[in-house]
């Protein structure tokens, strides 16, 4: 049956990767990249050259009123019957910055804004319009762990704070450091997954939610907003780490994520996906009270922007565990 995945971080690295392998895959689907400038036609333009059927919407994840530009776009498409049945969405694309200073339009810290928060306003915008069965998948990084077997020293541990602090600059020691930037990644992966945690409880059956873990993955475009030396590392350096158990190629994440969004990889909704099975993420990541503050945060500094949307909209607010 043809149907619609959405996805964002699918021009490069391996969202990229990933996206090649659900076309090439699942010939019946129409994949939605959303893309930010001119990336998004070069992307529809290579990929639909081989005969798949590919489009895209263009939005900077970093704005609120982007993203629900976006999603309207997306209904409305989906309302007319230019697209088939919704049966995805991918949060792929992440962002980390040199500091922790770095603000968004919406006066959001950035990394907060692009890893939690659109994330967050895609779902809450485009979930009335998932045909079961659907599956929604949000990258995570194995940073959140905070340990050395997980961040080889290289990216400090989550730290976690009230939503309050967490979503404004500043929130870390440091905070004009790259050690303050690294540590609003990986703090902001500890938050996407609390988020996936809360999906799983409030999504109608049918609707999974799932996070994936890549592992590190050298050569990929995450380190962009770096200094020269960390750019330089991480395209000459890093990727030789790929040929050590420690680190994955992009061949192969991008491959595992596509595992993931077509239900090739078992797993139940709610679940962590380390690389190619499902796995426990952090001791951490499994805080009740903190999936509940998060979502409650995450509505209010969201709220003016799904209000705009389509008053038909689904309502998860009281949705329960199931």
């Amino acid at each position: 049956m043809k149907h619609t995945i959405v996805m964002t971080g699918a021009s490069r690295g391996i969202g990229r990767i990933a996206a090649q392998h659900i076309l090439r895959r699942s010939p019946d689907t129409h994949l939605l990249a959303v893309t930010r400038g001119s990336a998004g036609a070069r992307l529809t333009e290579e990929i639909g050259a081989a005969g798949h059927t590919i489009s895209h919407v263009p939005a900077d994840l970093g704005s609120l009123a982007d993203v629900r530009s976006a999603a309207d776009e997306i209904r409305d498409r989906l309302d007319r019957g230019d697209l088939p049945p919704l049966r995805g969405f991918v949060g792929n694309a992440g962002m980390q910055c040199t500091n922790a200073l770095t603000e968004g339009p919406d006066g959001f810290e950035a990394t907060f804004a692009v890893n939690v928060l659109a994330n967050h306003l895609f779902v809450r915008l485009l979930q009335d319009r998932f045909t079961a069965p659907a599956r929604i998948v949000i990258t995570a990084s194995d940073t959140h762990f905070g340990d050395f077997r997980h961040n080889m020293g290289m990216v400090p541990g989550p730290a976690w704070k009230a939503p309050d602090i967490l979503a404004r600059t500043g929130a870390f020691p440091e905070p004009d450091t790259a050690a303050g930037g690294r540590t609003a990644y990986s703090t902001s992966k500890l938050a996407a997954i609390y988020l996936v945690h809360e999906y799983a409880r409030r999504l109608p059956a049918g609707v999974d939610a799932v996070a994936y873990n890549p592992g590190f993955v050298p050569g990929t475009g995450l380190a962009r907003n770096a200094g020269p030396l960390s750019r330089f590392a991480m395209r000459r350096i890093m990727p030789v780490m790929a040929l050590t158990p420690f680190a994955t190629g992009r061949s192969a994440a991008g491959r595992y994520l596509a595992d993931v969004v077509l239900g090739a990889t078992r797993a139940p909704t709610g679940s962590y996906v380390d690389r190619s099975r499902a796995d426990r993420s952090s001791q951490e990541s499994y805080d009740p009270q903190r999936e509940g503050e998060l979502w409650e945060a995450a509505e209010r500094f969201t709220a003016a922007y799904a209000a705009r949307a389509n008053p038909s909209s689904g309502d998860m607010t009281n949705g329960s565990p199931r």
